[in-house]
């Protein structure tokens, strides 16, 4: 059944008609209008999210003067409606103005009662798709947006960054253990946020990114001098980070030399440059995080315990993405969102297919790689949706995906479909033939998952 706040207006002079489209139309709310005043009256009371509009209203039944007048007003009034607009006089010029106008969609009249059903479902799924979107990018949205900045509505998040906004405003050292792409540095970010540091400085530095000879004087900064080189004095990042937050991401990988001068800084809260001779004192609350195992690098001797106990105040684990529930297919309806904004405004949402496909991917990257995976198929997507296709997870987990019975229903449609345009050579009736169907049906299922004749 419909929600019951889906309203349709129809906007049609002709009474018969206009019985015979709200008839049709018993799934939705329906509101009907016969002239400017009614429909704007409704716009307004309404509010509907989609409306059906006849452009030869009176008083120029004949002609399409006060149709356009309505539809600009109605997209002046409320900008996100979606208009599908409808003429007999100059039908294609007509609907390409309405188009240009600021109209969704139009259809032809005579009316096709199934053709026009079809394109007013899909401007509700669009519609519906939209308002998701919108939601995610409320802050505190039913409680998806964590520390001011993590999307997510798991319970497996929400207790880290619960944990998180407890330890912020203490000053104790915190390592955040977790797999690469779990969003480390942002949780690193928003602990420093929710502290009494989050009008300071927050440097980042990851420990593993810079060669070892390098990383001592990222961290510590030299004087002029001090090596070949060094043609003028230069803070380090503990330095530039005073009165913040330092956060060292991978600091498993600082070599074991650089780990006794690191170790100094923290029991003593100064610095030496490199080719100093001067401490200096910094007050800066340290933040560390690794992938790695160093329990068991301490057991090897490759990671000081002394200073394990110094960073390792208070341990926050950080669950992988295919551990949180349900954030997979929510970061990835904002994913799309975002890079359908700034790179392909034509995508509209993603398929019943790629949410599927999304919900069953075990995602070793987390959420690096649904990022990067999302905006690869944004940006190479054909139709309008997103679909499983686009996401190319290839075939090694197809029979797991297959186990949803939407996505496997869809993908055997998509499949048959497909076969019998390209037997019939894209003529639709004998394709619909082929596949024991009515061409209305197949025109459904061609819209509803946006494929190409």
């Amino acid at each position: 059944m419909m929600d019951v706040r889906q309203k349709l207006l129809i906007v049609e002079d002709d009474l018969g008609l206009q019985k015979q489209l709200k008839w049709s139309y018993e799934d939705f709310e329906v509101y009907c209008a016969s002239n400017r005043d009614e429909a704007m009256a409704l716009l307004r009371s309404e509010e509907p999210d989609v409306v059906t509009l006849d452009l030869g209203l009176p008083p120029d039944p004949d002609g399409v003067t006060e149709g356009f007048a309505v539809l600009d007003e109605m997209l002046k009034l409320k900008p996100d409606t979606k208009v599908i607009v409808a003429s007999g006089h100059g039908a294609k010029e007509s609907a390409l103005r309405a188009i240009s106008a600021g109209a969704w969609d139009f259809y032809q009249k005579p009316v096709d009662i199934d053709e026009l059903h079809l394109i007013v479902k899909r401007a509700f799924h669009v519609r519906s798709l939209e308002l998701q979107n919108e939601l995610l990018q409320q802050p505190d949205a039913d409680g998806e947006l964590l520390l001011g900045s993590i999307i997510s509505g798991s319970p497996e998040m929400v207790k880290v960054a619960r944990t998180i906004e407890r330890v912020a405003p203490t000053g104790v050292s915190v390592m955040l253990l977790g797999a690469s792409g779990t969003g480390k540095e942002l949780l690193a970010r928003g602990l420093h946020n929710a502290s009494n540091r989050s009008d300071k400085p927050f440097v980042a530095i990851n420990c593993g990114a810079i060669p070892e000879n390098l990383l001592e004087s990222e961290l510590f900064g030299h004087e002029k001098g001090a090596f070949t080189g060094a043609v003028k004095t230069t803070e380090g990042k503990i330095e530039i980070a005073n009165g913040g937050t330092l956060f060292l991401d991978e600091v498993g990988d600082i070599p074991l030399p650089l780990q006794v001068k690191l170790l100094r800084f923290l029991q003593e809260r100064t610095i030496e440059r490199i080719g100093g001779r001067k401490p200096i004192p910094v007050d800066v609350r340290v933040v560390c995080a690794t992938h790695r195992n160093l329990n068991q690098m301490i057991v090897d001797q490759s990671f000081r315990e002394d200073l394990y106990y110094r960073l390792a105040e208070v341990t926050v684990a950080i669950p992988s993405l295919i551990e949180r529930s349900g954030d997979a297919v929510l970061l990835a309806k904002y994913f799309v969102s975002r890079f359908a904004r700034e790179m392909n405004p034509a995508i509209k949402g993603m398929s019943a297919s790629a949410l599927a496909a999304i919900d069953h991917w075990s995602w070793p990257g987390n959420v690096r790689e649904l990022e990067n995976r999302v905006k690869r198929a944004v940006i190479m997507a054909d139709g309008k949706f997103v679909t499983a296709d686009d996401l190319d997870f290839g075939d090694e987990d197809e029979d797991e995906l297959l186990l949803n019975l939407k996505a496997a229903r869809e993908a055997a449609d998509r499949k048959a479909i497909k076969r019998a345009i390209a037997r019939t050579e894209g003529n639709i009736s004998g394709a619909a033939k082929l596949l024991g169907i009515s061409r209305p049906t197949l025109y459904d299922l061609l819209k509803q998952y946006d494929l190409q004749v």
